[in-house]
């Protein structure tokens, strides 16, 4: 890609990952949340793929980092279901917020996220669904780039070209 693309992309990138954080952080009292947020933050990484290419890509993502983050969002969802039906018998109940009065006070404290809204867990599973769709996404992205670095490889290789049929 040119040098006016590649001095472009990373400052635009960051600004849109800072926008799909602040998307996540306020998704319980504005439209958008977790999948929004966290397709915008993919979006910033794959801005940075296309134009540097897999290798010469700011952001190294590997394999490892990428399946650890989408483990950390599917156990923060699940462990903060899990704390809903252990503490009021319901899964996912809002912890934070505790309407129906079942849950203890110190367990109520522990879960209330700081806002004037009392959102409870809801900052707190946006925070979790958007690790798994930026990680997802992200992924995606790096599997297709990297198949079309494999057959430009194995095209130089054996002289022949793929068919898709």
């Amino acid at each position: 890609m040119s040098t006016i693309l590649k001095i472009f992309v990373f400052p635009a990138s960051m600004v849109i990952m800072c926008l799909g954080v602040l998307t996540i952080l306020g998704g319980h009292i504005t439209p958008g949340g977790g999948f929004q947020g966290g397709a915008m933050i993919a979006a910033g990484f794959i801005f940075c793929l296309i134009v540097y290419g897999l290798k010469e890509s700011p952001f190294h993502l590997s394999h490892d980092f990428l399946s650890g983050m989408e483990s950390v969002g599917a156990l923060l969802y699940v462990f903060l279901g899990i704390a809903g039906l252990a503490f009021s018998g319901f899964y996912l109940y809002n912890l934070g917020v505790d309407l129906y009065g079942l849950v203890p006070g110190f367990i109520q404290n522990l879960f209330d996220y700081p806002d004037p809204t009392h959102a409870g867990i809801i900052p707190y599973l946006n925070f979790a669904v958007g690790l798994k769709v930026m990680v997802g996404l992200t992924a995606v992205v790096i599997a297709f780039m990297g198949f079309n670095e494999y057959k430009d490889s194995s095209e130089e290789e054996t002289g022949e070209e793929w068919e898709i049929e």
